[in-house]
């Protein structure tokens, strides 16, 4: 158990100590803090309800004369309960967000490490480039690479470089960068003499040391005159350069890396120097060894990625903003590849994975369910005792660093000016993970049937906007699910603010939720817990939903988008030859073949809707049906297609049907090795047709 020390905040919150369990202090960090030094001399761990001391209490551990046994913990109250307009109503609230921060952490993950020695290369105008150069050049090893010319210092006091960037690829400690040398003039090997400047008979070279291609005439008076050092060479073939780097400072205003999360160690502040001098203070600070955690999860078993060498579902690859993921190909199984180095930890990949191959680590699903049930078994209770019943919570998810940036400035606005800013209500539970992407729809149902009301997503408008297409891809995707239930909706909702909003949006929404009020129960309180497998979880939920529908599901099932990831197949039985290919390249054991006769079966549960079956069949005989069907049936095996079988005419073994035969015999009879008698070779199977071919000479 932790020792919780809840403040008043200097009176500003109405806080229930005997609800809460706890004596209620005001002023913590000033006149009582002597209450938080004698609870660091107990063995339990200190929970502290105030975020915004976090540093002094920290001090004040670290300077205390015994060693602090047990870890500090900090939770703020303030801002998302005890300074809203709902502040008297927020006791439930306050337990569950004591409650949760009073959990064991996660269990650790593997790390990602980085070395870096300091080699800077700023790419640049060369009036920005040289300035930042010198600056930095005391801290670190600095080269420059110049896209525009100007004036070179006339000392070498590190590395010049000039040309135009076509490619810069890596993460910190391993960028590799290519470029074209355009000028005759290479100025890493100028030693500034000016030589080249006094016999240019048309002043087509100046302070920059590089040839203005509109004045020059090409009389080669300057090369002659730098022969001896031979930084001059207008017949220059090899224009191509290469060199690795640690760290990147890219002052362009359009820069090679184009995504929208910048690996690490890579900077692009542009022109402003404003932002230039902030980047730099973070570039002085990256030498040395640094680590990471290493986010994801991968199992190549179940990943729909490739078959039979052909692509299915590439939703991990075409989303991932910082390209961490490719694809890989080996004796023709595909799979993905993904970087840890690259990877910034966003987990929209495994939010649009379909089979779960690819999962978010960081922390793992199953610890995220004990947090859900945390906090809500905190909230109900206070709400028993309260007297009031059937009010579930709102879960608010959001982004932990930005989110939090959000949800505590909107706290404060709404503290100082309650008539312009709308706090949180008191029934919407803010739950901070990682990055906004990295839960998707199993999750969110998962959280309804354990009893939340509803899901909204905080969108801070600084993710890469196909993140918030994808969530928005899913939240219709799950109400669409709740809605074939018959189940109240909207469950799950997106809020999209941006910093430039100075809280208007989030304050708005939140005004229309506490006019409204909490949202009624979608489904009675689900007992099973949240796994780290997706589609055990996914299967786990469907089936409690529904048990709960209010409406039955149709025989047909209810068609769902084109995004789903469960569904069914259609067999164009006309076309289909049960060749079997269809049931090589799925990679969830969803298509099964019969080693007695010729029949195609097919369990929908297993399904991921990759789309390899469609992209394998030979006779384009399959198509995708994004439909929900009762549970039942998505268990049950059912036939999708059988025919006559066909028995080898010499030996008579079944080796596939009649209607595959015909088809043999109408597209190869007039081939040369099948003419005349031969013919009867595509009535045998494949070891008497052999026997037949070496006994009359084929």
């Amino acid at each position: 158990m932790s020792q919780k020390l809840v403040c008043d905040c200097n009176r500003t919150m109405p806080l229930d100590g005997k609800a809460l369990g706890v004596d209620i202090h005001t002023s913590l960090c000033r006149q009582e803090v002597g209450t938080f030094l004698k609870a660091l001399e107990g063995s339990d761990s200190v929970l502290i309800a105030c975020t915004q001391e976090r540093a002094l209490f920290r001090e004040l551990s670290t300077s205390s004369n015994k060693s602090l046994i047990a870890p500090l913990r900090f939770v703020n109250i303030r801002e998302v309960a005890g300074w809203t307009q709902d502040a008297a109503k927020s006791t439930p609230k306050i337990s569950a967000l004591l409650a949760l921060a009073e959990m064991p952490e996660a269990e650790p993950v593997p790390v990602v490490e980085y070395q870096s020695q300091g080699r800077l290369l700023i790419i640049g105008p060369a009036e920005q480039a040289f300035p930042w150069a010198d600056r930095l050049g005391e801290s670190l090893d600095v080269s420059v690479l110049c896209t525009q010319s100007a004036t070179l210092p006339l000392q070498r006091a590190y590395p010049i470089y000039s040309g135009i960037v076509t490619r810069l690829e890596g993460f910190l400690g391993r960028f590799s960068v290519d470029w074209d040398l355009e000028n005759p003039i290479d100025p890493e090997m100028c030693t500034r003499c000016g030589a080249c400047i006094e016999v240019c008979p048309e002043d087509a070279i100046d302070d920059s040391f590089q040839i203005n291609s509109l004045k020059c005439k090409a009389h080669r008076s300057c090369e002659a005159a730098c022969s001896g050092i031979g930084a001059i060479n207008f017949g220059r073939i090899e224009k191509k350069r290469s060199a690795e780097f640690d760290l990147i400072m890219d002052l362009r205003l359009d820069p090679c890396m184009r995504m929208s999360q910048y690996p690490q160690g890579y900077f692009n502040p542009g022109a402003d120097p404003f932002e230039q001098s902030l980047v730099a203070g973070k570039l002085v600070g990256m030498v040395g060894e640094f680590e990471k955690p290493k986010y994801f999860s991968y199992n190549d078993k179940v990943c729909a990625h490739g078959r039979n060498g052909v692509i299915g579902c590439n939703s991990c690859i075409e989303i991932c903003s910082t390209g961490a993921i490719g694809s890989i190909f080996k004796n023709g199984v595909g799979r993905i590849d993904v970087n840890p180095n690259l990877c910034m930890g966003c987990g929209t990949c495994s939010t649009v994975c379909p089979s779960g191959a690819i999962r978010y680590n960081y922390p793992s699903t199953s610890h995220q369910g004990r947090q859900l049930k945390v906090m809500l078994n905190a909230y109900n209770a206070e709400l028993g005792r309260s007297g009031e019943k059937d009010k579930p919570p709102t879960l608010l998810l959001h982004s932990l660093e930005i989110g939090t940036v959000l949800i505590e400035g909107l706290g404060r606005a709404a503290h100082l000016h309650a008539e312009n800013f709308e706090g949180l209500p008191a029934f919407v539970l803010p739950f901070g993970v990682e990055h906004i992407g990295s839960t998707g729809i199993e999750f969110w149902l998962v959280a309804l049937s354990y009893g939340f009301g509803e899901i909204i997503l905080l969108l801070s408008g600084e993710e890469d906007p196909a993140y918030a297409k994808a969530l928005q891809t899913q939240a219709d995707l799950a109400n669409s699910i709740l809605k074939a239930y018959g189940l109240h909706l909207p469950c799950i909702s997106l809020i999209k603010v941006s910093a430039a909003d100075d809280f208007s949006t989030i304050s708005r929404e939140m005004l229309k939720l506490r006019k409204r009020g909490p949202m009624a129960k979608v489904a009675p309180q689900a007992t099973f817990s949240m796994g780290n497998q997706k589609r055990e979880n996914l299967e786990a939920v469907l089936d409690h939903l529904q048990k709960h529908a209010t409406l039955p599901l149709p025989k047909e099932g209810v068609l769902l988008s084109k995004s789903s990831l469960i569904g069914g197949i259609a067999i164009n039985k006309d076309a289909c030859t049960l060749c079997m290919s269809c049931v090589g390249s799925c990679p969830e054991g969803a298509l099964l073949d019969n080693p007695d006769e010729p029949k195609l079966s097919f369990i929908e549960k297993q399904c991921v809707q990759c789309n390899l079956c469609v992209i394998t069949c030979p006779e384009k005989a399959i198509s995708l049906i994004p439909r929900l069907l009762s549970v039942e049936q998505r268990k049950q095996k059912t036939t999708l297609n059988e025919a006559e079988p066909f028995h080898c005419v010499s030996c008579g073994k079944v080796f596939g049907t009649q209607k595959m035969v015909e088809l043999m015999m109408n597209r190869l009879g007039e081939h040369d090795v099948f003419s005349g008698s031969a013919l009867n070779r595509l009535k045998m199977c494949s070891d008497c047709r052999v026997i037949d071919m070496m006994n009359n000479d084929l």
